[in-house]
């Protein structure tokens, strides 16, 4: 068994249940089977497989089924059980939970000592549209099977496509469709809709003076500080923010990444512990983009920090479920990160965020990170804690 300092296991077996199959959850998993033999682990989960889904935009280049992991072959592989149903959760359930033990999915009954809860955080929703393409629909579908199911039925000799988002998603599909476009060599004008006057304005200056020149490059149009509001028909209509002015623009497919909701986010203490009016629940544990830990540690929503703090949580378990019980504080801070702007090219930062890098070498940092979560998924643990 590997170290975990502070873990002097007790003689019974611990059940945890794991309530969410993304990052966070798949990293509490695999670090629990690291540092301990003696845990029943219970996934619930309402998908067939985990899936990758910070590399969705990779889909116009390779098959969907590439960024799944089948639940089937995890409990074969970590010994573990998946049940495929969907769990509603409130704070008045938390506390509940908290107290007697156990859930209720359907006619079964599943005890616990340890729950955490790693169900993410939902995109804001918009009345569908069938132009209108979201996060949701490239969960189902492949990116290069959706664009040209579209573009088939547009008339137009060069259609418009719209990416609204200049965050990490919208850039990593807006770079992707170009590619794409002249691989297939379709003429298609590419346009991002952009809330504000920077792009990626989440990261440093840096990332926005590169995406932009490339952008320059590529003959994409940019329509800054505008606010998404509806698609008619084969028109994107806008606000503009300084004035509320109502623009209409030419947009045959739009893709939509307006961000996250920001309506169930669960605070943790340090340790990842869900706190509930006031009141920290010491078997009930929360990692990933539904967690905000009060620590130094980085809440950012991102794939890098919800795998740190499933980690952290994992291993704060096993000690709470020994006997000294001494748990680890969430202290993490992201070491860099890296945004593709098509298969060859990518702009990020690395150990300081004014080291700015940029093409092959952020490709390169970036493929290393992807194979280190690879590499996790097989039990396999190459990060550095």
């Amino acid at each position: 068994m590997a170290l975990l300092p502070f873990y002097i296991p007790g003689k019974r077996r611990i059940k945890i249940i794991i309530v969410g199959g993304g990052y966070a959850g798949m990293a509490a998993l695999m670090t629990l089977k690291q540092y301990a033999s003696n845990v029943d682990i219970t996934i619930i989960d309402p998908s067939d497989h985990h899936l990758k889904i910070t590399h969705l935009h990779e889909t116009f280049r390779y098959p969907l089924t590439d960024l799944h992991v089948a639940f089937s072959k995890l409990e074969t592989r970590f010994n573990c059980k998946h049940i495929k149903a969907s769990l509603a959760v409130s704070d008045a359930m938390l506390q509940q939970w908290q107290t007697d033990k156990y859930l209720v999915i359907g006619d079964e009954i599943v005890d616990f000592d340890y729950l955490i809860i790693t169900t993410g955080d939902e995109s804001l929703a918009f009345e569908p549209v069938d132009n209108v393409l979201t996060l949701k629909n490239f969960i189902h579908t492949a990116g290069s099977e959706l664009i040209l199911k579209h573009l088939k039925t547009i008339a137009d000799d060069v259609p418009v496509v719209s990416v609204v988002g200049s965050g990490a998603t919208g850039i990593q599909f807006l770079f992707e469709i170009r590619q794409f476009l002249c691989r297939h060599k379709i003429k298609a004008k590419l346009r991002l809709i952009n809330s504000s006057d920077t792009v990626l304005k989440q990261f440093p200056r840096g990332f926005d003076t590169y995406v932009q020149s490339r952008m320059q490059e590529f003959n994409i149009d940019c329509v800054s500080q505008v606010l998404y509001r509806a698609q008619s028909g084969h028109t994107v209509i806008l606000e503009t923010k300084p004035t509320g002015e109502i623009t209409e623009l030419p947009s045959h497919l739009t893709l939509l990444f307006a961000g996250k909701k920001q309506d169930q986010l669960w605070t943790a203490n340090a340790f990842g512990q869900m706190i509930i009016d006031q009141q920290t629940l010491p078997n009930v544990f929360v990692a990933g983009d539904c967690s905000i830990y009060k620590s130094l540690g980085s809440n950012v929503q991102s794939a890098q920090s919800a795998v740190r703090k499933g980690k952290l949580i994992a291993r704060n378990i096993l000690r709470h479920s020994g006997f000294l019980k001494i748990l680890e504080p969430y202290v993490h801070h992201d070491i860099g990160y890296v945004v593709n702007l098509g298969p060859t090219d990518a702009v990020g930062w690395l150990v300081t965020e004014g080291n700015i890098v940029t093409g092959l070498p952020a490709l390169t940092i970036k493929e290393i990170v992807e194979a280190q979560y690879d590499l996790l998924l097989k039990g396999i643990d190459t990060y550095i804690v």
